[in-house]
């Protein structure tokens, strides 16, 4: 099996005539994290909703490995897991209590039941916690639990709602991992995240949904590097403007200045004002700025890839001691912007 779901023109519109989802295309290759994106209403929401059974479609057709939403609903169940940005487990039951409790509502054998529960709570590092009431949990520990309840029958497909929302640095990179883990073991992981770079790290494709559209579907760096490729060409347009107009305006300095969008930062162990000036002089180096601790932060041409070693051969030729350096790309939050910066307010969930 190719892919683990697959929608075709799938709509739904709601009584208000409001449409949630238009005509949604999109394959999601089975075992694979795939991040879903979108705002605040943009659909995503309502695409969820009918891939789990939940809500049925206006029009169009989905598939959960095979299974059609409409058709074959309880196929479709059994095969889902879910872990919602707000933990929906019984705060008065202990950890152990919801997990049997979810086990039986998939009808698990009583003589297994147990069993896949302790292996789970292994897994994702609960166990501890087993007779615990879920109320007196942190936020990681019942983000843990949740994802034991969601996964004790074994589901291939396991939707995580803002995972690591609100959860303290270590507490997620933990949940990275296990996300990873469970990719590795044969799910296939639909994150939905604001992380831009949760989802950068972990995610084999990124989907962005807009306004009930998919507007950008590829992996994190095709993204990126589609979105140099769209801003290589609305430079080159603006070289024409610049050309035809025989004269560069001042909203098309300031144009041109956004479109650069590599970055580039340096620590000298010897800062010498002979670099810098040879820096200024670089045709590729667009701006120099000396920070307060020293660091010297670079805007440079984000479309040959020979700057950066030209710079960095210019430097140890002038006789600088380069300390430490970093390059900034465009990031996945930077294509999120710019795929979804277009929006009618009327046309949001």
């Amino acid at each position: 099996m190719k892919n683990a779901i697959e929608t075709h023109e799938l709509t739904k519109i709601y009584n208000n005539n409001f449409k949630a989802v238009n005509s949604l295309n999109l394959e999601i290759p089975n075992k694979s994290i795939f991040g879903m994106l979108g705002p605040n209403g943009a659909g995503k929401t309502t695409t969820i909703k009918m891939l789990t059974c939940l809500i049925q479609p206006t029009s169009g057709c989905a598939t959960v490995c095979g299974y059609d939403v409409q058709k074959n609903p309880d196929e479709v169940r059994n095969l889902l897991g879910m872990v919602p940005q707000q933990v929906s487990l019984y705060k008065d039951l202990t950890v152990m209590e919801n997990s049997q409790l979810c086990a039986d509502y998939y009808g698990i054998p009583a003589d297994e039941r147990d069993s896949r529960i302790e292996d789970l709570m292994e897994l994702v590092d609960i166990e501890y916690a087993r007779d615990k009431r879920v109320g007196q949990l942190s936020g990681g520990q019942k983000q843990k639990a949740s994802l034991v309840a969601s996964l004790v029958h074994r589901p291939d497909i396991l939707f995580l709602d803002e995972p690591t929302i609100g959860l303290d640095p270590t507490t997620k990179r933990t949940l990275w991992d296990l996300i990873r883990e469970l990719n590795d073991n044969g799910h296939t992981i639909i994150l939905c995240s604001h992380d831009m770079h949760e989802v950068d790290m972990l995610c084999d494709n990124v989907g962005i949904i807009n306004t009930g559209n998919l507007v950008a579907y590829d992996t994190p760096q095709g993204l990126k590097d589609s979105l140099l490729e769209e801003n290589k060409k609305e430079l080159t347009d603006a070289l024409s403007e610049i050309h035809s107009e025989n004269e560069v305006s001042k909203s098309t300095q300031e144009k041109l200045e956004n479109l650069s969008l590599r970055k580039m930062s340096f620590l000298l162990q010897n800062h010498d004002e002979n670099i810098v000036s040879n820096l200024q002089n670089m045709d590729d180096v667009r701006s120099v700025e000396i920070a307060r601790n020293g660091r010297i932060n670079l805007r440079i041409d984000a479309f040959d890839d020979m700057v950066v070693q030209n710079i960095l051969k210019d430097v140890i030729a002038s006789g600088g001691i380069i300390k430490s350096i970093y390059t900034e790309e465009p990031s996945l939050e930077d294509v999120f912007i710019k795929a979804t910066a277009e929006v009618d307010e009327d046309a949001r969930a």
